[in-house]
């Protein structure tokens, strides 16, 4: 019989002491299934405020490990480097689980998967619902990923990276909810200023396209070189759609048909399905951005 699985919950913070301990207890009160909870760790990265009694209080439950500020990028890159687990589960530590997600993920871990994501109930800073319906996933509280696969995508700066392994057909989505994700004035991701966002994404995949081409050379043991260089193209494509969004987030109309033919060069290279690049035409001749942007009164808004 093969083992089962062991998952490290790496919990990642940055002034979040005020929600640390719920999402603690929300990966150490999972539902049992087939799976090992292996370790919860929570890397505290520079924090300033109550993370560290936080910790203190739960630390017979938990590893912490507390450095000076380091940055997303770097912490999520630890997440993977720290943890131990066949399968590495990141939590912003703003958000948390929902009991059954490692049981139901658990029930999807075949031998050729190495990501998986799910969707997510959006919620306010005291956890009340703010979007009607479940919302697909993608962000970083929403994927499970394979940590040996993890490892060969390292360095990384963003969750982005981790999407490379879906591309390359190792990856599946759970359609439920099992995560709360939460949308306050004190979140990381700036989502109300224009542009920024888009800029931001676009400047992620970007890097994750250069990464890939240079794996080519020496491909990892999830995708071919064949595959590589068609996924390093998607990801350039998807660098060019979040850039066209950005100019006409940002009112800049002319800007973004200018970036329109680079997008739809991209798009057929990577023989990418052309819908998302007429949708960008039309939203920048109309000068109307796709993406609805988030206000701390308004909704989550994701790409």
């Amino acid at each position: 019989m093969n083992s089962l699985p062991r998952i490290s919950c790496v919990i990642l913070c940055h002034n979040y002491g005020r929600y640390l301990d719920q999402a603690i207890t929300s990966c150490l009160e999972q539902e049992p299934g087939n799976y090992m909870l292996h370790e919860v760790i929570v890397i505290d990265d520079g924090s300033t405020d109550e993370t560290e009694e936080v910790c203190r209080r739960r630390e017979s439950e938990i590893k912490v490990i507390r450095r000076n500020r380091q940055g997303f990028g770097q912490t999520l890159t630890d997440a993977i480097l720290l943890s131990s687990g066949d399968w590495v589960v990141p939590l912003d530590a703003d958000d948390w689980f929902h009991p059954a997600k490692l049981r139901t993920c658990a029930e999807v871990m075949t031998r050729g998967t190495l990501f998986i994501e799910h969707w997510e109930s959006v919620v306010d800073s005291p956890g009340r619902p703010k979007l009607k319906e479940p919302h697909p996933g993608g962000n970083t509280s929403t994927l499970l990923v394979h940590r040996e696969a993890a490892l060969s995508l390292l360095p990384v700066s963003n969750e982005i990276f981790f999407h490379a392994l879906r591309e390359a057909g190792r990856g599946l989505v759970v359609r439920d909810p099992m995560t709360f994700y939460r949308v306050h004035p004190r979140s990381m991701t700036d989502r109300s200023t224009p542009g920024v966002s888009q800029d931001y994404r676009a400047e992620v995949c970007s890097a994750l396209a250069d990464r890939l081409r240079g794996m080519r050379g020496n491909p990892p043991s999830w995708a071919t070189d064949h595959q590589l260089k068609g996924i390093s193209r998607h990801f350039r494509a998807l660098a060019s759609r979040h850039r066209v969004e950005s100019s006409v987030q940002r009112e800049k109309r002319l800007s973004a048909l200018f970036l329109i033919p680079e997008m739809l060069n991209h798009t057929i290279s990577a023989r990418d399905p052309i819908v998302p690049w007429l949708r960008s035409l039309s939203s920048a001749i109309a000068g109307r951005p796709q993406v609805r942007l988030a206000t701390v009164q308004g909704e989550a808004a994701h790409s």
